[in-house]
């Protein structure tokens, strides 16, 4: 069984991002975040109705982060500390060796090279720092950027949809090392 510890929080960076640890000073960005339609299409999950909802939700990933069952990054611009997006990994699998990984990018910072910069950073995290062996990555059939970005990586698509919700294709990056 691996040990992971995440205090103190990792903070990443690249060339123009810098990767931090959400607070309740992030409850606007989440809130535009987690309540926007467009962003949603593709998610399965129930949008933020409220402020409180945002409240709520940094709440727990808080939580579960001081538990060491995920990572959840705020992917910042470094020179202007702009709130561009979120990025993490949960899902920890002793027995796979493995995690998955989702993000997000608010509408007006995509197609820049933002989450590709972050990913690329958080999967040398998971591998080099955390030692997975395995990522997983679900996305939805219609969301083409995030399949291309995955597919960028050399992400593998599975043969088979998921069982629970058939719209979305199951991703994997395995580490060859």
């Amino acid at each position: 069984m691996v040990n992971r510890n995440f205090t103190p929080f990792p903070i990443l960076t690249t060339e123009r991002l810098t990767l931090r640890q959400l607070s309740t000073d992030d409850q606007q960005n989440i809130f535009a975040l987690r309540s926007d339609t467009e962003i949603n299409t593709y998610l399965n999950r129930e949008q933020s109705k409220t402020i409180e909802d945002a409240i709520n939700f940094i709440n727990k990933v808080n939580d579960n982060i001081k538990k060491n069952n995920s990572l959840y990054w705020v992917i910042t611009l470094t020179k202007t500390k702009t709130f561009v997006g979120t990025i993490c990994l949960f899902d920890f699998s002793n027995e796979k060796n493995s995690c998955e990984i989702g993000y997000e990018l608010m509408i007006k910072f995509q197609e820049q090279g933002i989450m590709k910069e972050a990913t690329e950073e958080v999967i040398e995290y998971a591998f080099q720092t955390l030692h997975f062996k395995k990522i997983v990555a679900f996305t939805h059939n219609g969301n083409q950027n995030s399949t291309k970005l995955l597919t960028k990586f050399n992400f593998l698509q599975c043969k088979e949809a998921d069982k629970e919700n058939p719209n979305f294709n199951i991703f994997t990056l395995t580490h060859s090392n």
